[in-house]
C-alpha cells in the first residue's frame, strides 16, 4: 500500500485517514492487533481475497446516517493456511466497535456458506460490542442467522473462533457453537450479561475478568479450549490446531512428513507406569515418548484436568487422544471429564480422525455434588460418543481400568477396535483391597493379629484370579497383552489396518444423546 500525505487527499478522506490511525493506536494500547493485521498474521502471506469490502448499513436513526463506513465493521473473506483454502471473518473493533448490524451479519453469514458449500475451515476472530443497538431487531435477527449456520456447519467443517476482545450477549452463542475457541489472557472477555448489569439485577460486584475472562473459560467452564498470551500467540495457535484437521468431512486429515520409525521402541516404558496403583504418574510424558516427534497438541489443558485430550500423529497419521491422568484427582471421572471427553471424542468422529485412549482410572468420583449434579446423565453421555463413533479407535489398558469407567473409556464392549494391556493392568470391578475387603469380610474379621498377612494374600489372589488382564483377555476382550516398550510400533501397525475401516450407524433422523 502506497503511503499518502495528509494533504495530497481531500478533507474527508484525510479525516478519515486520521480517525483510523487514531483508533488503530487505541487498539495497540489495549494490546490488541486491528483487524487487518489479524488477517494478515493469520493467512499466508498475499492469500486473502476479502469480499464484500464495499458493503455498509441502511440505518438512518439516532444519527447513524452520518457513521456509514465502507465494511460496516466486518472483514470477510478467503485465503489460505498452509496453502489449505480457509474462509474467516474478523469484527473490526475500530469501527462502531464491532457490532453486529444487520448488513454486518449478512456479511458473515455470506462467508459462512460459502465455507459449507466448498468444504473448508470457518475462522471467527471476534471483537466486538455485541448487537448494535440502533437496529433493534434487525441486528438480533442477523444473530439468528449466524447461529443456524453454525448449526448446520457443525460436522461439516471445521470451526474455530478466536476471542481477541468483547464478546458479550448474543455475539457468546454463535462461538460457543463452534469446535473450538481461543482466548487472549487479559484482553477477551465472553458473557451473556455484562458486570454493569449483573450489579444492577443482582447487587453483585463482579470484574470482566473474573466473569468471562480467559482463566474463567479455560479452567471453570470449559467453554474455551486454548489460552494464548498475546494475538500472536492466538493466531499461531489456530494455524498449529489447523495442521491436523480435515478440511471438511469428507477429506482426509494433513499427512504429516516426520522421519520418526514407526517401530520405535521406548525400553524405559518397561519401568515407567508403577504397578502400585496408589502411586501417581504423569501420563503426558507417555503420550509425547510415543507420538510422532513427540508434538502433542493439548486441547482444553487446564480445564477437567483428570482428563488429557488432544492432537498427535503416529506415522504421520493425524489422531486425536484421550487418557486419564492419575496425577490428577487420580484419574477419576467426574462430570467436567465426561463433558470434555464426550465433546472430544464426537468431534474426531465427525471428521474421521482415529482415536487413541490410554486408560488408567479408578472409576466415577463419588460424591453427593457429583450426583446431585448429574453424574450418571454427564458420564451417559460419554458413552454415548464412543458408543457412536465409527472411526477407528485403538485403547491401552496402562494400569487399572476399574467399574463402569473400564467400560467407558473406550472398552470393546463398545466396538473399540484394537484393545490391548499392559502385564500388569488391573480390570476389575473395582480394586483389590476395595474388594477384598468387601468379599472377605468375615474372613478379615476373624484373621486377628494375622489380618494384614491374610489380607495380603486374598488381594494377590483377587488380583490373579479376578483383575490380571489374561482373564480379559481369555474372553477376548482384551486383544494383546504388550510389553510398554512396543507400544508404538503396536498403535501405529494397528491405525495402518485400520485405515480404510467402513462402518455405519442404524439409519434415522438422530439419536438422542441425555441432555
Amino acid at each position: 500500500m502506497v503511503d499518502l500525505e495528509l494533504n495530497e487527499v481531500n478533507p474527508e478522506t484525510s479525516r478519515i485517514m486520521e480517525a483510523n490511525k487514531i483508533a488503530a493506536e487505541r487498539q495497540h494500547e489495549a494490546g490488541k492487533l486491528t483487524a487487518q493485521e489479524r488477517v494478515s498474521l493469520l493467512l499466508d502471506e498475499g492469500s486473502f481475497v476479502e469480499i464484500d469490502a464495499l458493503v455498509t448499513h441502511r440505518c438512518s436513526d439516532f444519527g447513524m446516517a452520518k457513521k456509514v463506513i465502507p465494511g460496516d465493521g466486518v472483514i470477510t473473506g478467503f485465503g489460505t493456511i498452509d496453502s489449505r483454502l480457509i474462509y474467516l471473518f474478523a469484527h473490526d473493533f475500530t469501527v462502531l466497535g464491532g457490532s453486529v448490524s444487520e448488513t454486518n451479519a449478512k456479511k458473515i453469514c455470506k462467508i459462512m456458506d460459502l465455507a459449507i458449500e466448498n468444504g473448508a475451515p470457518i475462522i471467527g476472530l471476534n471483537d466486538g460490542g455485541g448487537a448494535r443497538i440502533q437496529e433493534g431487531i434487525d441486528s438480533l435477527g442477523g444473530y439468528a442467522e449466524i447461529v443456524w449456520r453454525n448449526t448446520m456447519g457443525s460436522g461439516v467443517v471445521p470451526q474455530i473462533s478466536a476471542i481477541m476482545g468483547p464478546c458479550a450477549g448474543g455475539s457468546a452463542y454463535s462461538p460457543a457453537l463452534t469446535d473450538f475457541i481461543f482466548m487472549v489472557k487479559k484482553t477477551s472477555h465472553m458473557f451473556v450479561t455484562g458486570p454493569d448489569i449483573i450489579k444492577a439485577v443482582n447487587r453483585e460486584e463482579v470484574t470482566k475478568d473474573e466473569l468471562g475472562g480467559s482463566g474463567v473459560h479455560t479452567t471453570k467452564t470449559g467453554t474455551a479450549h486454548f489460552e494464548a498470551a498475546t494475538d500472536f500467540d492466538c493466531l499461531r495457535g489456530i494455524r498449529e490446531l489447523l495442521s491436523y484437521l480435515p478440511s471438511n468431512n469428507l477429506d482426509d486429515p494433513p499427512t504429516g512428513t516426520s522421519q520418526d520409525p514407526p517401530d520405535r521402541e521406548e525400553p524405559w516404558l518397561d519401568d515407567f507406569v508403577p504397578a502400585d496403583t496408589k502411586i501417581a504418574f504423569d501420563v503426558k510424558k507417555v503420550i509425547v515418548a510415543l507420538v510422532d516427534d513427540g508434538q502433542f497438541l493439548e486441547v482444553h489443558k487446564n480445564y477437567a484436568r483428570n482428563l488429557i485430550t488432544g492432537f498427535a500423529r503416529f506415522g504421520n497419521r493425524s489422531v486425536g487422544i484421550l487418557a486419564n491422568q492419575s496425577s490428577h484427582l487420580a484419574g477419576v471421572l467426574d462430570i467436567d471429564a465426561s463433558l470434555k471427553g464426550t465433546r472430544f471424542v464426537r468431534f474426531c468422529d465427525a471428521f474421521g480422525l482415529p482415536i487413541v485412549t490410554f486408560v488408567d482410572t479408578p472409576g466415577y468420583l463419588p460424591g453427593l455434588d457429583q450426583e446431585m449434579g448429574g453424574i450418571i446423565k454427564h458420564g451417559a453421555k460419554f458413552l454415548y460418543a464412543f458408543s457412536e463413533a465409527t472411526v477407528p479407535t485403538v485403547t491401552i489398558v496402562l494400569r487399572k481400568a476399574y467399574g463402569g469407567s473400564y467400560a467407558v473409556m473406550g472398552s470393546k464392549h463398545l466396538h473399540t477396535d484394537i484393545s490391548l494391556a499392559y502385564p500388569t493392568a488391573e480390570i476389575a470391578v473395582m480394586g483389590a483391597e476395595a474388594a477384598v475387603s468387601f468379599l472377605y469380610r468375615r474372613e478379615l474379621k476373624i484373621a486377628g493379629p494375622n489380618l494384614d498377612e491374610v489380607k495380603a494374600q486374598k488381594i494377590v489372589e483377587y488380583r490373579r484370579h479376578f483383575s490380571s488382564p489374561h482373564r480379559a483377555a481369555e474372553r477376548g476382550f482384551i486383544d494383546g497383552i504388550i510389553k510398554p516398550r512396543e507400544t508404538r510400533p503396536w498403535i501405529v501397525r494397528s491405525l495402518w489396518q485400520l485405515r480404510n475401516k467402513r462402518s455405519s450407524l442404524p439409519p434415522k433422523k438422530h439419536g438422542n444423546m441425555p441432555i
